[in-house]
């Protein structure tokens, strides 16, 4: 019997332990990042193309390689900073193992020119699937210049996984940013398809951290700088009010290194307890120091995990030095016209007007527009008014757990009247023959617009309000990218959006409903909800439709005229799925004779 277990070959091995280091373009630009730190560069520059998909071209001015590093560079566990297993806890820079050069050479096509400061010449490789094709003396300025070309080009089947070029690109972003955000006094540029994405400054933490987050204003953010025995934590929180729906703008470093840790983003988010609402995310910037011995961050491929010797205490420390500059924040005498109620203000996200006179003009204000439906809908509503039963047949597909009889009146139960009233300015409430029917008005009002706009989506277009001052926002490079991608989705809904140089768009109009809305949350609210997920073409409908239908709806708190709650509730009943919002709250709910009975 022949024998069975063979050596792999190198190149096909190099291949295996590239589908650990290189998943995606994002992943050459994070290890080709940190050698470029590594070797004390000041000034680095990434150029991509095609999402890195074609290209991703890093220049550095660091301290360069001779002829004879820069061929041993691209072998196999080659690396100038590990001589012992001790070795391994002493470590203080990025890449340290020697997979992530023979990794990229054995999936891409590369090219490199590196000269030290010392020499008179540098050198070039040029390698192809691990082959080195050529070695010669080049002219070329100090530092380093690798060009990773044609990703996966020897592996068709892996290029194939690669995701479309704006959702590549947004890795691509998050990469250069977290590297930007480990190491502010390094300026970095950002070119795609020879255009300049981000050109961030040598500095401080505090301003790479307004550079990236270009949405934010230094009076946003809560400084962190705490030393203790065990780490000396520093860095930025944004204040409660800023928190958002999505998880994002979150980044912890170790050691100028970014790390993902579940345990200690509790540790965070258990800070912020009380000050913002369990449904959303602070952003945070922290940069926690420790003695490299304390912890190991060789137990992930990526070396995206890190784990610590002394966890609890870390995660002790972290929360508490957190909650005591928002305790500090809360209580400054300096805040202009401080509210010592504002952390549970920023937990409700509706408007509350503050008299009798606001509540009139926030009535009519907020009125929303019942114009632009379909022949075929309105003579459908007219006739709801009039026969309520007929709306309450076979909708039952949305949940198949809670029957349509749990949540609406069936046609016997229906009370001769109709009236209405609102209860604390939310809900609106009618008798029925059963008890009292209660609709949540928000939530009423979301799934009427939800199902409005993903009709225009389809077919019929919604003609926009054009603003008497256009407005101009500007975006992330990451995020420019995801609205143009959704631009004929806004368009449809109303929207006349156009760009504006880059990484800006000037607003010329909106949806007659969101003529008082705040244009650049409006906007960023649209692409947080779009990143959130995978999307396909039918889930980008739905999520912007989504997304706009929870800004435009009337909010809780409004009062409401007779008519209108009318409206709203013939509205409702004449949607495909009335039971509940696009967000599967419910709408409606019953409380029937017996339970009010049960109460005496």
């Amino acid at each position: 019997m022949s024998e069975r277990i063979k050596l792999l070959p190198d190149h096909v091995a190099s291949q295996i332990a590239a589908g650990e280091v290189i998943q995606r373009p994002a992943s050459i630009v994070k290890e080709l990042l940190d050698n470029a730190i590594d070797a004390e560069s000041t000034q680095i520059s990434l150029y991509i193309k095609d999402a890195g998909k074609s290209l991703v071209h890093i220049v550095d001015n660091g301290m360069g390689m001779n002829a004879t590093d820069a061929r041993m560079c691209w072998e196999r566990h080659a690396t100038s900073k590990i001589a012992l297993t001790e070795d391994i806890f002493k470590i203080n820079t990025m890449g340290f193992r020697g997979e992530a050069l023979a990794s990229i050479a054995s999936v891409a096509q590369v090219e490199m020119k590196t000269k030290p400061e010392s020499d008179e010449l540098g050198s070039y490789l040029l390698i192809e699937g691990s082959q080195v094709k050529k070695q010669e003396p080049v002219a070329t300025p100090k530092g380093t210049s690798i060009a990773v070309k044609n990703l996966f080009f020897n592996i068709p089947a892996r290029r194939n996984f690669l995701k479309s070029n704006p959702v590549e690109w947004r890795h691509v972003v998050e990469e250069f940013n977290r590297a930007a955000l480990a190491n502010p006094a390094i300026s970095f540029k950002l070119y795609h398809n020879d255009e300049l994405q981000l050109d961030y400054f040598g500095g401080d933490l505090k301003q790479r951290v307004c550079e990236v987050f270009s949405d934010r204003k230094l009076d946003d953010l809560i400084e962190l700088d705490e030393q203790t025995s065990i780490i000396h934590v520093r860095g930025f929180v944004a204040k409660p009010e800023f928190a958002k729906r999505i998880r994002g703008e979150q980044y912890l470093f170790v050691n100028r290194r970014f790390f993902k840790d579940n345990y200690l983003n509790h540790a965070i988010n258990n800070a912020f307890e009380g000050t913002i609402s369990k449904e959303q995310f602070p952003l945070y910037v922290i940069q926690i120091s420790i003695d490299p011995a304390q912890i190991d961050i060789n137990i992930h491929p990526t070396k995206t995990e890190v784990k610590f010797e002394d966890e609890r205490n870390v995660y002790q420390i972290l929360r508490a030095v957190i909650r005591k500059a928002l305790g500090a924040y809360a209580q400054s005498p300096d805040e202009a016209q401080f509210d010592d109620n504002r952390f549970i203000h920023s937990q409700l996200n509706f408007e509350r007007p503050a008299s009798n006179a606001d509540l009139t003009n926030a009535a009519t204000v907020s009125k929303p527009d019942w114009g632009g439906f379909k022949d075929s809908y309105q003579q459908q509503r007219n006739e709801n008014v009039k026969n309520w039963e007929t709306l309450f047949q076979g909708n039952t597909s949305l949940n198949k757990s809670i029957t349509q009889a749990t949540l609406l009146p069936q046609s016997d139960e229906m009370s001769d009247l109709r009236v209405f009233f609102q209860l604390n300015n939310q809900y609106i409430v009618t008798p029925i023959k059963s008890g009292l029917m209660l609709i949540h008005q928000q939530a009423a009002h979301e799934r009427i617009l939800y199902e409005r706009y993903l009709q225009a989506l389809v077919q019929n277009p919604i003609v926009s309000q054009q603003l008497l001052f256009p407005k101009v926002v500007n975006l992330t490079a990451g995020d420019e990218h995801i609205l143009n991608e959704i631009l004929p989705e806004m368009g449809a809904l109303g929207f006349t959006v156009n760009a504006f140089g880059k990484n800006a768009f000037v607003i010329n109009g909106l949806p007659a409903e969101l003529h008082l809305e705040d244009e650049q949350a409006l906007l960023n609210g649209i692409i947080e909800t779009y990143k959130a997920q995978q999307i396909g073409e039918e889930n980008k409908h739905k999520n912007v439709a989504k997304t706009l239908a929870k800004r435009a709806a009337i909010k809780q708190g409004v009062r409401l005229k007779t008519e209108e709650m009318n409206k709203l509730v013939d509205e409702l009943f004449a949607c495909a799925e009335p039971q509940f919002s696009p967000d599967g709250k419910p709408c409606v709910s019953k409380l029937t004779l017996q339970d009010i009975g049960k109460m005496f």
